[in-house]
């Protein structure tokens, strides 16, 4: 179980035994609560399916002594630990001891870390300083328009950033020249304060220092104290090769400079990317719509197709093609993540002549005796009678 859970849960409370309790008591009481909630007995209903968990967990504790013990003196200390004990705890009482630390001052130090930021500080407690934490950058966003081939095919493009970063001037300490800042006394130069919740505390940013830990008495003039200003710099971002329109790329420790010590935030770059002539897009496909004659629809023809950065491929169309045919042509198309390529997806647009030469116009006529369109539509106007 956790502290949390020692905190919030009455085991007593939730076996119906005092505190005092024997372990036989708590045994009796377990195993007929137990009875009258188990889910054998009370198929569906969910309510009783929690408090059989609730009992469960309760005796799973209260049943080991040890385990007791420590709930016992989590629920007693927890609201309010102070200096005095060993490990940092009520007198004669060591926190090492109970949650199990037994490496010496490191654990007490994550002791210290743990309850500095979970309760309220003692009245009778010691304040101590501590270092400035280092801090991450701030993540900084970017757009990009590409055209439809460097998409495709990849670019590194310069970007000019303006972001924040250590101020020039004071070198990101906030303070005049010939000054330094000085430890916050509100906060102890943790950056943090305590703000109190009946028994709990939780840590906040400190209100005097903005999670600083630093007070600057002289600020500087550039920055005025904050020890931040807008920088701006260009660097070389690669752009990979397929990414598509919207899509936003991360660029790890490309952002912003940490603060003492941290490291850079990350570069969001959103990609816009112009539309294409003739080359449309879908997912790692490439389409493009080829124009074909009715002749060749209709007899069959072998014709050549654009493919994107290389020569045309030619494309055997079987003969009674119908408008709108889709034909795949493998690995054409864009990059994906894995190095492989989609495909070209060509699309059949059967063209009608606008003007026609006596001798096309004698042949098509010939053929419009043979293939009359009322027979072809006389099913479809049918079924709209009959529907």
């Amino acid at each position: 179980m956790s502290t949390k859970d020692y905190l919030e849960k009455d085991y007593y409370k939730s076996l119906g035994v005092a505190k005092t309790a024997t372990q036989d008591e708590i045994k009796k009481s377990y195993r007929k609560l137990a009875r009258k909630y188990h889910p054998d007995a009370n198929k569906g209903d969910a309510e009783a399916e929690e408090r059989f968990k609730e009992i469960s967990e309760a005796y799973d504790v209260l049943s080991d002594d040890k385990r007791r013990k420590e709930y016992d003196e989590v629920r007693t200390y927890g609201g309010a630990f102070r200096g005095g004990g060993a490990g940092g705890g009520p007198q004669g009482f060591d926190l090492n001891d109970l949650f199990g630390n037994t490496a010496g001052s490191g654990a007490g130090e994550k002791l210290g870390d743990l309850f500095g930021g979970l309760f309220g500080r003692g009245g009778g407690g010691t304040r101590t300083t501590s270092t400035r934490r280092p801090r991450r950058g701030q993540d900084v966003e970017s757009e990009v328009t590409l055209t439809f081939s460097e998409a495709l095919d990849g670019i590194t493009v310069p970007l000019r950033l303006s972001s924040e970063a250590p101020c020039p001037t004071c070198r990101g300490t906030g303070a005049k020249a010939g000054t330094l800042p000085r430890v916050c006394p509100y906060c102890d130069g943790t950056g943090q304060e305590t703000r109190n919740m009946g028994g709990f505390g939780f840590a906040e940013p400190c209100s005097h220092c903005h999670g600083r830990g630093m007070v600057v008495d002289d600020p500087c003039a550039t920055c005025h104290g904050s020890g931040r200003a807008i920088g701006t710099r260009t660097i070389q971002a690669r752009i990979p090769a397929g990414v598509k329109d919207g899509q936003t790329i991360r660029l790890k420790g490309k952002g912003a400079p940490g603060e003492n010590g941290g490291p850079a935030g990350d570069l969001l770059v959103k990609l816009k990317v112009a539309a294409h002539p003739v080359f449309g897009r879908d997912a790692d496909n490439l389409t493009v719509s080829v124009p074909v004659t009715f002749p060749e629809a209709a007899l069959g023809a072998e014709i050549l197709v654009p493919v994107h950065g290389g020569q045309p491929v030619k494309l055997r169309i079987p003969e009674g093609t119908p408008n709108g045919r889709t034909f795949r042509v493998r690995g054409r198309g864009a990059t994906r993540r894995d190095g492989s390529r989609g495909d070209l997806l060509a699309t059949v647009e059967v063209i009608v002549p606008q003007k026609l030469t006596d001798e096309e116009r004698e042949a098509l006529s010939g053929l419009a005796e043979t293939h009359r369109g009322d027979e072809l539509r006389e099913s479809l106007v049918q079924q709209a009678r009959e529907g």
